[in-house]
């Protein structure tokens, strides 16, 4: 029988990403580093024990209580992609490293953005109505994805990788970055001054960019305003980019064609508010984010940064570091 290893090379702590076990992460991770102890973190105690000896963790969120514990921490591998929830100036005080995971959920939430403009344009949720009455009556689609021109706001990982699954469909991209000298791959990019300009050109308006002070409220009544009526907004970022009351009051005056939402403001979104009740207003409950490969990205991360820190020896040059 062999015996338990009796130090940790990397701690996970105990958590789900959407709905799926941290377990899993773990069994990936020992498979992809057969010459490295990976353990899960379920109790206090463990927490204590573990975080003592690993000089890796994965996790969302550290408390002070872990920082006092984890001497031998070197690196913090985030498992989400903002970081501003941590004690970051602290970890770089001790110098600890910081990684994110940026670009994990590029895949799955562009395939849903995509799902939400292709029913939008071919009205397959008309279809699925009829489906349900069991009435074989024909109707139109609402319009062509070809030929017409999609804004994104955020050119982050997701972003990007929205912009990329358009590329087939012979669309006009409009792309809005606090940076615009960063450039991206969109046929335009633009800084956040001059969303209003982008947005009289817009059929498509997609929100992919994190809420921060510049972008909390960003489209509100004058921005919905400057919308083609036709226009259809998809917000696949935080419901607080979007002033929920004018976007009420743009759907009930037909100031634009229909929203597709996976997070609104508030949230969750209570019984009674109107954004349930319209039938050109698709909601989902911040799912978009969901992929059953999301640990496997995930591992991938984290197993390219500790094979480059056994190659190197140092916590240097990693993958997805932010601070």
């Amino acid at each position: 029988m062999n015996a338990e290893p009796t130090t940790t090379d990397i701690a996970v702590l105990d958590h789900d990403a959407h709905g799926i076990p941290a377990a899993d992460y773990v069994s990936i991770l020992r498979e992809r580093l057969p010459d490295h102890t990976v353990r899960l973190v379920r109790t206090d105690a463990e927490r204590r024990r573990y975080l003592a000896e690993a000089p890796v963790v994965a996790g969302v969120r550290l408390t002070d209580e872990d920082l006092g514990v984890a001497e031998d921490m070197q690196l913090f591998a985030c498992n989400a992609a903002g970081v501003d929830h941590l004690p970051l100036e602290e970890l770089a005080e001790r110098g600890i490293a910081v990684t994110n995971a940026s670009g994990v959920h590029g895949p799955n939430i562009a395939e849903h953005v995509l799902g939400w403009i292709l029913t939008f344009v071919r009205r397959l949720d008309e279809g699925r109505r009829r489906q349900r009455r069991r009435e074989w009556r024909r109707f139109q689609s609402f319009t062509e994805l070809t030929g017409s021109t999609v804004t994104v706001v955020g050119l982050g990982a997701i972003g990007e990788t929205i912009v990329e699954r358009l590329e087939g469909f012979d669309v006009e991209t409009i792309g809005v970055r606090h940076t615009p000298s960063k450039g991206g791959p969109t046929d335009e990019v633009l800084g956040y001054d001059d969303l209003p300009e982008a947005l009289v050109r817009t059929d498509v308006l997609v929100l992919s960019c994190p809420l921060t002070e510049t972008t909390a409220g960003l489209v509100g009544e004058d921005e919905f305003e400057a919308l083609p009526n036709d226009a259809v907004v998809v917000n696949v970022a935080r419901g607080g980019v979007v002033d929920t009351e004018a976007l009420v009051s743009a759907i009930r005056n037909n100031g634009i064609h229909g929203a597709g939402l996976d997070v609104t403001d508030p949230e969750p979104l209570p019984e009674d508010h109107p954004l349930w009740g319209f039938e050109n207003v698709f909601l989902t409950p911040h799912v978009s984010g969901h992929t059953p490969k999301y640990w496997e990205r995930r591992a991938d991360v984290l197993v390219d940064n500790v094979e480059r820190v056994a190659e190197t020896g140092e916590y240097e040059d990693l993958r997805n570091r932010v601070a």
